[in-house]
């Protein structure tokens, strides 16, 4: 039996957009801005969508159709699709244990999914609920060597077979749609207030019985009085190593025994930086717009990066994925997979295991219409030269270096 959601089918929504506009919905407003919303002029967060659909497809006919082959290694994970859930933080905002419905959604679908270090969930909770997940865990690295040794040991207590380390956001971008919503630190301006009461469902969803859901992952962390949301924010805010180097990650990889993956490279030399550190993949970011703005694009980072480093290590790539041709498009130019954030997000806000779960679906569809249109029936049959480029995008000295 098909669950509904104010009147809402999932199965009835058809693409990601819809998705998207169904969580809007639902969220009160400083919610889907925190969902949504970039860094300061929203120019890179404009950008990783305007600069995906600057690219054109080639076209072919009058060639044999079959169910397309979409399984791929995605840094050393068998994935049903070229794509995985990746990581995000503040997941309980959108709806209860939103990162346990997410991994729900992946494991039932043959997919990675990357649980955050500011997630809600905690990676002992995740494993309990969802035993079958393929688990990946991203680390903010935290100025006390001691936790992150203590989270590394948790993660492969927990089974974890990828470690996602995040080096783009330990200054946090100038977000001031997050500044305007609130009067002072954690608490919502008036508008924003009435806001929460005009969505009753999420209300009594997320902040009924128990308030903010608190980051599971550092609760044991913070003395008992401090086990709060708030006192979990204050506490990441303080602890986030600011002073992360080429050296402190090269230290992370001798201590982690499986893959592990950089996310947040937008330029050759830290690939290869990367590769010489003996990392098994970077994630071509720039953490969804919502760091430096005026960043180039995940996608036009790619196109300049990838001849540059082809062979040296593998490459994901995410932000601004909306279509199944987007994926087409990253694999084309070099990518191995993409990583899904704010796709599954609005999945998981607009109707939890369910929502995300149609999400991927979706994409999937989307992704084998696309290469059968296209003349292939592989996902590794993809080349640079099925694609269209704007000539700019074509010139990747500015990348190379």
């Amino acid at each position: 039996m098909r669950r509904f959601y104010r009147g809402q089918d999932m199965a009835r929504i058809q693409s990601v957009t819809e998705m998207m506009a169904a969580a809007r919905r639902r969220l009160p407003g400083f919610a889907a801005e925190y969902l949504f919303g970039g860094a300061e002029d929203e120019l890179t967060l404009a950008a990783n969508r305007n600069d995906f659909s600057a690219i054109r497809l080639h076209s072919r006919t009058l060639i044999a159709n079959a169910p397309p082959h979409l399984q791929t290694e995605l840094a050393g994970s068998r994935a049903a699709y070229p794509f995985a859930i990746g990581p995000s933080g503040y997941n309980g905002m959108l709806w209860p244990q939103a990162d346990i419905e997410l991994a729900r959604a992946a494991a039932s679908r043959g997919i990675p999914f990357c649980l955050s270090t500011v997630a809600n969930a905690s990676l002992e909770e995740v494993r309990r609920a969802v035993p079958q997940a393929d688990l990946w865990f991203q680390l903010y690295p935290l100025r006390d060597s001691a936790l992150n040794d203590s989270l590394l040991q948790r993660a492969r207590d927990a089974g974890v077979s990828t470690l996602v380390i995040t080096s783009d956001a330990l200054v946090v971008g100038n977000r001031e749609w997050d500044r305007r919503n609130f009067i002072r630190p954690r608490q919502l301006t008036l508008a924003n207030k009435l806001s929460v009461l005009l969505h009753p469902r999420w209300l009594w969803r997320v902040m009924v019985p128990h308030g903010l859901p608190l980051m599971g992952n550092l609760s044991p962390y913070l003395p008992a009085p401090e086990r709060t949301a708030l006192g979990s924010m204050d506490f990441i805010a303080r602890q986030l190593d600011t002073q992360l180097d080429w050296d402190k990650v090269a230290r992370l990889r001798r201590q982690w025994p499986g893959q592990m993956v950089l996310k947040g490279v937008l330029n050759s030399a830290d690939v290869l930086r990367a590769a010489a550190c003996g990392l098994d993949a970077v994630v071509i970011s720039n953490h969804g717009g919502r760091q430096l703005d005026g960043a180039p694009s995940s996608v036009a980072a790619l196109a300049m990066v990838a001849p540059a480093v082809k062979g040296r290590i593998r490459l994901l790539l995410d932000s601004g994925i909306r279509r199944g041709a987007d994926i087409v498009k990253a694999r084309a130019l070099g990518a191995d997979g993409v990583l899904l954030a704010r796709a599954t997000l609005a999945g998981v806000a607009a109707g939890g295991a369910d929502g995300a779960g149609r999400v991927v679906d979706i994409l999937a569809e989307e992704t084998a219409r696309c290469l059968q249109l296209m003349g292939h029936s592989d996902v590794r049959q993809l080349r640079r030269e099925d694609l269209i480029l704007p000539e700019w995008m074509c010139d990747g000295r500015e990348f190379i270096s």
